[in-house]
């Protein structure tokens, strides 16, 4: 869903809770999101997900759960 702010939402929530990763617009409209952190917070990140910020309207949450790379240092929009 774009035009609600869910990147820099994602963000936000992402570094408040210590997850690192990034965030960025996909052409078709979707948003696609990297998590890395303590499985309990990216549990959580992947959680509000599923209804993002206020005026978000998410349909449906694709997630793949990967080794964390290491290589993310911080949480990021990506244009």
């Amino acid at each position: 869903m774009q035009g609600v702010n869910f990147r820099a939402y994602t963000r936000d929530k992402a570094r408040a809770a210590g997850v690192e990763g990034w965030v960025r617009n996909l052409s078709d409209g979707r948003v696609e999101a990297v998590f890395e952190g303590s499985r309990s917070a990216v549990q959580r990140m992947v959680s509000w997900c599923y209804s993002g910020p206020i005026h978000a309207e998410v349909e449906k949450v694709d997630l793949v759960w990967e080794e964390p790379s290491g290589n993310e240092g911080s949480f990021a929009i990506l244009w």
